[in-house]
């Protein structure tokens, strides 16, 4: 348990707890793929952002916890202004989100009149309400190829997202210089190390990683994606280049398959772990049930403009 959780009675079942929580508050727990093992043993869904997405527009409960981080929870909020959104741990940000400030952000797009803007959903609230579309990596792709070819294009947050995408258009964007903390301390050299150890893997990497990683990718694609692969290839070893709780999932699925997680350029740290993400505990989300906090809230006339492009996004996905 964290320090900063309140000590709970040791005899307490929080599978049962949380369990009786939900039903009490007819509430819905998604779950990023990213999350601890026992958060996603407990949601009633676990995906990736464009899934989770989806399953806040259609849900019909009254109360949404999202085991995530902000801008998922924030998205959820947007997408259901009526309903309750509470997030275990309020700190749970992303390096994303808080490296495009939206003041800077402003101050960017001022310089590139006439672009449309393309932004991935790990942003802000107000980075969204600035953007023409929303998008996250499993249609970055199919929402950059909407947009005539001949239309200037703003992508935004991640820049190794965005430059993945422009090769695989031939398309030129303006980027924003933004990146994702955990898929850019992987290391090359590792992998390569680990691609020859392990002769017969193939690798499956996040497009969040920088170009250097993604050359030696015998699959790149969204979390969501890489466990479709990890299913279907008929490699018996799949190294995994993204954060390492997409394993908990893929181990369920393909147990007799051999999964290796790519680890960080730093041996004195859990780098493939995104900070974030960890912060989440099932403690943490059994407190914010039974005290209904913390909550998201997002001012009404911002989740209107951010609603926009979050539901262009939905439409173009359908």
């Amino acid at each position: 348990m964290h320090e900063d959780t309140p000590a709970l009675d040791p005899g307490l079942d929080l599978f049962a707890g949380i369990d009786r929580l939900r039903r009490d508050l007819n509430a819905v727990i998604l779950a990023h793929y990213y999350q601890e093992p026992d958060l996603q043993d407990i949601a009633d869904h676990v995906g990736d952002s464009l899934a989770l997405s989806r399953r806040a527009a259609e849900t019909d409960a009254e109360v949404i916890v999202f085991a995530g981080v902000h801008f998922m929870a924030e998205t959820a909020k947007i997408l259901n202004p009526d309903k309750q959104v509470l997030l275990p741990d309020l700190e749970a940000g992303c390096s994303l989100a808080d490296g495009c400030p939206p003041d800077e952000f402003a101050t960017f797009l001022a310089k590139h009149p006439g672009h449309k803007v393309i932004s991935y959903i790990n942003c802000s609230a107000e980075t969204k309400a600035m953007s023409d579309v929303i998008c996250t990596s499993s249609n970055a792709l199919h929402i950059v190829e909407s947009f005539p070819s001949d239309q200037p294009l703003v992508f935004a947050p991640d820049r190794y997202l965005g430059s993945y995408v422009a090769r695989r258009l031939g398309r030129e964007l303006v980027l924003w210089p933004g990146s994702c903390e955990v898929h850019e301390m992987f290391s090359e050299r590792k992998l390569v190390e680990l691609k020859t150890d392990h002769p017969a893997a193939v690798v499956a990497a996040h497009p969040e990683c920088p170009e250097a990683i993604l050359q030696h990718a015998d699959h790149v694609g969204s979390t969501a994606a890489i466990l479709r692969f990890a299913r279907e290839t008929d490699a018996e070893q799949i190294i995994v280049v993204t954060e390492s709780g997409i394993l908990h999932q893929m181990a369920k699925e393909c147990p007799d398959k051999q999964l290796i997680p790519a680890p960080g350029a730093d041996e004195t740290c859990n780098c493939n772990e995104c900070p974030y993400m960890k912060m989440n505990t099932l403690e943490k989300l059994y407190l914010c049930m039974r005290d209904r906090t913390p909550e998201i809230v997002v001012a009404p006339d911002l989740a209107a403009r951010a609603l926009a492009p979050i539901e262009r996004m939905l439409e173009l996905s359908r």
